[in-house]
């Protein structure tokens, strides 16, 4: 970054004046970056009370945390704008918050999310909501490069030559810059209707529904920072879940939140909610739909119930001698009094182990202790116990439990249900997910295995006890410690006793901490973030939840992740429109009626501001050509720049012209994405340099190959869709959507008959 000095090249007083202020603000922000909670107390002045240093501390360390994450993922422009208000106060908008030194802490710099912030984004001439001016800040590094003023108060006469007639330049200059393959903020740009959505109250659910290119992504990553900002205490504790289609995507839009200063949320696919599994194979199409079925979740209840075994015809056990002879009766009234407490599978074995004690042991003291005379019981209390105790170390008795009541894990319950399904489905839906045990998890496999684990629970006596003995271990060692440490003073008291007569008020360890607390300092604290503890825990509660491309997500996806929101407190973006996935269920009704009926909102996005009006009339007549009522959002540029198609002569030239194709849409900046069948992707790569079929898409790259599903949230600067006939209406209307600047078509055969008629009508 470069270090501007007296800025005598500034011959303008507006960009001298605001170079100052930014010069003055990174001289705070190096004065930050060395802050330590070692060193701040003394930082703070000598007037500080304990209580006030260590409160001032705590916002110095937090605003020096943000700082750090800001700045590590943005080059520079902590800095993006200016408010003037009409009662001459002059406030600095950036991406975090940050303080003079002093003892007020005077806010030098206002985070965007604070609520004196909202009127940059809100403002207009007809509602000035109380501002002169409004002012957008151009930095590279620490250099201010260009300005850009709004007249809010049109009664102002004052202009400084920076005026910006529309309003529109730094939108467009956004809108318009090449893409780096990782999504950019809009912290800037922030458009009215994002930012009511961003401020929305957290509590509930929040549908944002919008087309290709309305921003909802980066809207939800902004309500994500703002809600982190908002709520820091609740959230900070419960972490924020960001839940995204595939791992490309989530790599894609990775900077965001860093950038904003925020790094406490926790990014994941469905297929990597389940800690310990990570789904790395694929479903077909068939396969995905059939195990994301809500029915799934009564077929897993049957299967594990099945587990439930009776004997066949009975399982005779020998002790002490004598054969007991457990029958299917017998078995059938234990297990009907176990599943009458409703407790998951594993939980419940414990009650099961004693109704099949309790029956053995009063099966063995009729035999044993009845009189052969009058029939009277001969055996005391103490003799059933004795009994009990001894039937509880036989390994028999346990086998047969084992039998009968089996401990499961999910992974077993799954694999084994996934490699014979055929006694809990039809043939059809069988033969699409058989598969044999040994085979890799898909990411449909995730929701099943969540749902085994909430069937099965967890039997953790085991666990308890070992802990509990660890437990114990530490507080004898502790005891014998403070045992020696008292020995040791008792000596040297008696030993000092004649020649100090109040030796013997000296307080030993003994006096001030026992075994137990000694034990409890001793315990390793847990470091982990928010994100990483909940990451590991299958069970956590998120304070909220954000979901993008909602609408592909599976019914039981939808009940993996309202497990881990027991209040609800979700944000859900999508466009059922775009629904490729033949388990979606696209309906923003069929999603949450199940779990909060009609008590959520609905917002939607409609201006299009990543895709040119020459590419969206093109796109919108795929979806249109099956729903003559289907509105596209409103695209807010043109660029002059129609679609350009080539054909090919067949499959053999296919290769060459996808790479002349490449060759002229490539963009001098930028990037340019090439969507294709994933069964071409082979023949493909071997004409495109760099590129190696069946890799995870690297993003940064000039040209990257991808399907249609995995081109999904994305952004290209160019666009090169392969043989468009082959692919679902869904798919096409996505991938013909992901350009901001040129799309180009290749092809074999005939185009599809929507597509043909309106590239015809954009020449």
């Amino acid at each position: 970054m470069s270090n501007r000095g007296s800025h005598t090249e500034f011959t303008d007083d507006e960009l001298r004046h605001e170079q100052e202020f930014i010069d003055g603000l990174y001289a705070r922000v190096d004065a930050l970056r060395g802050v330590t909670e070692a060193s701040v107390v003394d930082a703070l002045g000598q007037g500080s009370t304990p209580m006030q240093a260590r409160l001032e501390r705590d916002v110095l360390v937090a605003e020096r945390s943000g700082l750090l994450a800001a700045l590590n993922a943005v080059d520079g422009s902590l800095c993006f704008g200016r408010i003037d208000l009409s009662t001459g106060l002059i406030h600095h908008i950036g991406r975090i918050g940050i303080r003079a030194d002093d003892t007020e802490h005077t806010p030098i710099l206002i985070d965007w999310r604070a609520p004196v912030a909202r009127p940059f984004y809100l403002a207009t001439g007809h509602t000035p909501m109380g501002l002169r001016r409004r002012r957008h800040i151009t930095t590279e590094g620490r250099d201010v490069t260009a300005l850009h003023d709004e007249i809010l108060d049109l009664g102002d006469q004052e202009r400084t030559g920076h005026e910006d007639p529309t309003g529109d330049a730094v939108l467009l200059a956004a809108l318009n810059s090449a893409r780096t393959g990782r999504m950019s903020d809009i912290v800037q740009t922030i458009q009215a209707e994002q930012d009511r959505i961003i401020r929305a109250p957290h509590r509930g659910v929040l549908v944002v529904e919008g087309g290709p290119g309305t921003g909802k992504t980066a809207v939800a990553l902004h309500r994500a920072a703002y809600l982190l900002y908002e709520h820091r205490e609740l959230l900070a504790k419960r972490a924020v879940l960001i839940v995204g289609p595939n791992p490309a995507f989530l790599g894609y839009i990775g900077e965001v939140l860093p950038s904003l200063g925020e790094t406490g949320v926790l990014l994941a696919t469905v297929g990597e909610l389940y800690p310990g599994v990570k789904a790395t194979a694929t479903d077909t199409p068939e396969a995905a739909a059939v195990k994301g079925r809500a029915d799934m979740a009564d077929v897993l209840a049957a299967v594990v119930s099945d587990r439930q075994a009776l004997p066949d015809p009975v399982i005779a056990i020998e002790h002490d001698r004598d054969i007991l002879m457990l029958d299917a009766d017998l078995v059938r009234v234990a297990r009907e009094r176990t599943r009458e407490a409703k407790l998951p599978h594993n939980v419940a074995r414990e009650h099961f182990e004693g109704h099949i004690l309790n029956t053995l042991t009063d099966m063995l003291a009729e035999r044993i202790g009845t009189d052969p005379f009058d029939g009277t019981n001969l055996l005391d209390p103490s003799d059933i116990t004795q009994i009990r105790e001894e039937l509880s170390e036989n390994h028999e008795v346990w086998s047969a439990i084992d039998q009968l009541w089996p401990r499961i894990t999910p992974r077993r319950l799954i694999a084994d249900f996934l490699a014979e399904p055929d006694a809990y489905l039809s043939e059809a839906d069988a033969d699409a997910i058989r598969r044999p045990v040994t085979r890799a998890w898909t990411t449909a496999d995730v929701p099943l295995l969540d749902e085994a684990a909430e069937l099965l629970g967890e039997d953790d006596r085991l666990a308890r006890a070992a802990a509990e003995k660890e437990r114990n271990q530490q507080v004898a060692y502790a005891q014998g410690v403070l045992d020696v440490s008292y020995a040791s003073r008792t000596y040297e008291f008696e030993d000092k006793e004649d020649s100090d007569p109040d030796a013997g008020e000296v307080l030993s360890a003994h006096d001030i901490i026992d075994a137990e607390r000694m034990a409890e300092r001793h315990e390793e604290d847990d470091h982990r973030s928010a994100a990483e503890r909940a990451a590991a825990d299958r069970t956590w509660a998120f304070g909220h939840i954000i979901v993008d491309e909602a609408q592909e997500l599976s019914p039981m996806a939808w009940r993996l992740l309202m497990r881990r929101s027991p209040t609800r407190s979700m944000t859900l973006v999508g466009d059922p429109a775009q629904t490729a996935d033949a388990a979606g269920v696209g309906s923003w009704s069929d999603i949450l009626h199940p779990y909060v009926e009609d008590r959520w909102e609905h917002t939607r996005l409609a201006v299009n501001y990543r895709t040119p009006s020459e590419i969206m009339d093109v796109a919108a007549a795929v979806p249109r050509a099956e729903n003559a009522d289907f509105e596209p959002p409103s695209s807010v540029r043109s660029t002059g720049v129609r679609p350009s198609v080539r054909e090919a002569a067949g499959a053999a030239d296919l290769p060459g012209a996808v790479e002349k194709a490449v060759a002229e849409l490539t963009p001098a900046e930028g990037r340019l994405a090439v969507i294709a069948p994933r069964d071409l992707h082979g023949v493909l790569a071997a004409r495109l340099d760099g590129i190696t079929a069946g890799e995870e898409p690297d993003l940064t790259r000039t040209v990257v190959l991808l399907d249609p599903r995995q081109s999904k949230g994305l952004e290209f600067d160019a666009v090169l869709v392969v043989e468009p006939a082959r692919y679902g209406t869904s798919d096409l209307y996505v991938a013909l959507t992901r350009a901001t600047q040129a799309l180009g078509i290749v092809h074999t055969g005939e185009l599809p008959k929507a597509l043909a008629e309106a590239l015809v009508e954009s020449f």
